[in-house]
């Protein structure tokens, strides 16, 4: 289902294109969890004439986004840290395809040296909080939330920003935000946050990729 294989299928059926002239920006997804996110991008571009998804990344071989990919018919590749940090492996295939621009869509681990270089202003990332507050190493998910609620904020949201060297501190692109209700728990201001980041983080993607050559 996963792996090298169809990365060698998809780089053909690129070249075939390409005859053609029919060159689509291409987007590689990273990602370690679920996955609703990379959904949401792959579902707003399937049918795009200007990009599509080409390659979905995990660090987690049992992460539930190497599904979603394959009912995508997307192809999918898995790595460990070694692999990700020691070598070039990963870029080396990213740069086969031609690859556009990055995403992280709930990718849990920074950015190596030769990543950042190879593809300069062109790793994004979506973060659910309103940066620089509750930022940084270890801050992803429920966490995130939780200290929102234990600080008595008074709104929430969320940020896409580009990735740099340090782990939420790139330039920001777009946030957008909520206002939290005294009645609010975690599930309430999670669930909010995910209407803005599925709402927002397709459209971010597609404005960017216009403004690429």
């Amino acid at each position: 289902m996963y792996g090298e294989n169809n990365i060698y299928l998809v780089t053909n059926q690129y070249l075939k294109d390409k005859k053609f002239d029919i060159v689509k920006k291409r987007i590689a997804i990273f990602a370690s969890g679920s996955g609703s996110n990379a959904q949401k991008i792959m579902e707003h571009f399937k049918y795009s004439n200007m990009a599509e998804v080409s390659l979905v990344l995990s660090n987690n071989p049992d992460a539930y986004v190497l599904q979603r990919a394959d009912n995508f018919e997307i192809p999918s590749h898995v790595f460990d840290r070694k692999t990700f940090y020691e070598s070039s492996e990963v870029v080396d295939i990213l740069k086969r395809l031609e690859i556009d621009l990055v995403v992280l869509a709930g990718f849990l681990w920074l950015i190596p040296e030769n990543l950042l270089k190879a593809f300069p202003n062109k790793i994004i990332n979506i973060h659910p909080a309103l940066l620089p507050k509750f930022g940084g190493k270890g801050m992803y998910g429920d966490r995130v939330h939780k200290a929102v609620l234990e600080a008595a904020e008074e709104e929430h949201g969320i940020t896409i920003h580009f990735v740099n060297e340090n782990f939420d501190e790139g330039e920001v692109i777009q946030q957008a935000k909520f206002k939290i209700d005294a009645d609010d728990t975690l599930e309430t201001i999670k669930f909010k946050g995910q209407q803005l980041e599925h709402q927002y983080f397709p459209k971010v993607i597609e404005n960017l990729l216009k403004k690429y050559n």
